[in-house]
C-alpha cells in the first residue's frame, strides 16, 4: 500500500529503511513490543485503532503523538474519533417506501406471540475441543435419534447423558421460547427461515451455534400473528439506518487503509470496537 505522510507520529519510520519488519505497523507506528505478537482480532483492533488516531490527528483533532509505539487511546480520545466519524459518513434516513419493502419482504420477523416449545441437546465447544470430533459426536447422536422405531423417550436420556446445557437435567426441555430469548442461530433456524422449521418432532439437521452444536426438537409451536406496518416502522427505520452507517463505516475505514502504509496485519472484513 502507499505510504501516507499523516502519520501521526514525530519520528515517524513511513519513509522506509532497510530490515526486516519486527512488529505490525501503521505507517511505521508498532502496534505491538518485538516478540509479543496479539492474538488476531486483538491486533485488528489496535490497528484500527491506530488508524483512525492517525487521521484525526490528520484533521488536527488530536494532538501528534510523539513515540514509535501506538499510544493507548484516553476516553477522551475515544469520543473525539466518534465525533470525526460521525461527522465525515453520512447516512440518509430510510424512506417509508425503503421501510415498507423491508417488511414485505421478511414477513416471519415481525410476528407477534410467536413461540416454540422445544428441548435439544448441546454438544458445547469449550477450549481444547476438538471441533471435528464434536461435531461427529452430535451426529452420531442425531442419526441414532433419526431411525425409524427409536424409543420417544431416547431424547431425554440422551440429553442427560451427552448435554452440555443444565437443561440436560431434565431432559433437554426448555420450555416455550420465542425469538428473543433463544441464542440467534437457533431463532434463525426455529423463526427467521424463509421457510422456518414450522413443523413438529426432530430438526433433521445440527444447528450450529457460539456455544457449540445442538440437536433440536420442537415439542408445540404457537404461530402468532403478523404486526402492522405502522407498529413497526419506527422499528425497520432504525434498523436499516444502523445497517447503513454500518456499511458507511467499513467503506469510509477502508479507504483510510488504503491510503496507508499496513504493514503485519490484514484489515479487511474486521471492525474495531470504536465504531460498534
Amino acid at each position: 500500500m502507499n505510504a501516507s505522510s499523516g502519520c501521526g507520529g514525530s519520528a515517524c519510520r513511513c519513509s522506509g529503511g532497510g530490515g526486516d519488519v519486527v512488529v505490525s505497523s501503521i505507517n511505521g507506528i508498532a502496534l505491538h513490543q518485538p516478540g509479543i505478537r496479539p492474538d488476531a482480532a486483538d491486533l485488528r483492533e489496535r490497528a484500527w485503532s491506530e488508524l483512525l488516531r492517525q487521521e484525526a490527528v490528520r484533521q488536527g483533532l488530536l494532538t501528534r503523538h510523539t513515540g514509535l509505539d501506538a499510544p493507548v487511546l484516553s476516553a477522551q480520545d475515544q469520543s473525539v474519533i466518534e465525533t470525526m466519524l460521525e461527522r465525515s459518513v453520512n447516512v440518509p434516513t430510510p424512506t417509508a417506501e425503503e421501510c415498507r419493502r423491508h417488511y414485505e419482504s421478511q414477513p416471519m420477523r415481525f410476528m407477534h406471540g410467536r413461540q416454540v416449545h422445544v428441548r435439544h441437546i448441546l454438544f458445547a465447544l469449550t477450549p481444547g475441543v476438538d471441533d471435528h470430533q464434536l461435531a461427529v459426536r452430535a451426529e452420531q447422536a442425531l442419526i441414532e435419534l433419526s431411525r425409524t422405531g427409536v424409543a420417544t423417550e431416547r431424547f431425554a436420556q440422551l440429553a442427560r447423558e451427552l448435554s452440555d446445557c443444565p437443561s440436560g437435567a431434565g431432559g433437554g426441555d426448555l420450555g416455550w421460547l420465542g425469538p428473543d430469548e433463544c441464542a440467534d442461530e437457533l431463532a434463525n433456524e426455529l423463526f427467521h427461515q424463509k421457510n422456518p422449521l414450522r413443523g413438529m418432532g426432530l430438526h433433521p439437521r445440527l444447528v450450529h451455534s457460539r456455544q457449540g452444536f445442538h440437536i433440536v426438537e420442537v415439542l408445540g409451536r404457537k404461530q402468532g400473528r403478523r404486526l402492522p406496518f405502522e407498529a413497526v416502522q419506527a422499528r425497520i427505520a432504525a434498523q436499516l439506518a444502523q445497517q447503513a452507517r454500518a456499511q458507511a463505516l467499513h467503506q469510509y475505514k477502508q479507504l483510510l487503509a488504503g491510503r496507508a502504509r499496513v504493514e503485519g496485519v490484514v484489515l479487511d472484513g474486521a471492525d474495531t470496537l470504536l465504531v460498534q
